[in-house]
């Protein structure tokens, strides 16, 4: 085996690690929203092993994600090479994941930012698309309290006139 060889071996390796140990989780699904790769975050906050997902389509394992819906969201990705997006705001989770931190332990779920981006294969095309899954629960937490007070200060400010 060549130097050159060896060192993108290892970077492969330290890559691989990465993708593993990343606070996000990283979902990467085909044209048939078959699960290819599965990292250490989906797998520690679903309780699901990559082994146990593996070629399964998302919406057997997670029959509440609305097919037709995510199709259509994931469809500019696939045909136009474009991100898209779903926010906490628009929808709590895509995933009912547990809360665990404890911070913001009120919270029952953990509330999630997705990205959704084109995996390019070395002949051009969009086989795959990956999915970034983002704990937002501190910033979700956050707002909502902040909008309680603001309710409650402007309900204060009317029971005093």
């Amino acid at each position: 085996m060549t130097n050159a060889a060896l060192d993108d071996l290892l970077e492969f390796h330290w890559m691989m690690d990465m993708l593993q140990t990343v606070d996000v989780g990283i979902v990467v699904l085909d044209r048939e929203f078959k699960i290819k790769v599965w990292n250490g975050f989906m797998e520690s906050h679903s309780g699901l092993l990559p082994s146990d997902v593996r070629d399964k389509t998302l919406f057997s394992l997670y029959p509440k994600i609305e097919q037709a819906w995510f199709a259509q969201k994931s469809k500019p990705v696939f045909e136009l090479r474009t991100r898209a997006f779903m926010t906490w705001e628009q929808r709590p989770y895509l995933f009912k994941f547990p809360n665990y931190r404890p911070i913001t332990g009120g919270e029952d779920f953990m509330y999630q930012n997705i990205t959704l981006a084109p995996l390019v294969s070395a002949t051009g095309q969009v086989d795959n698309i990956s999915m970034m899954i983002y704990d937002v629960t501190d910033v979700a937490a956050g707002k909502k309290e902040f909008e309680s007070l603001q309710v409650s200060v402007s309900e204060a400010k009317e029971r005093s006139r």
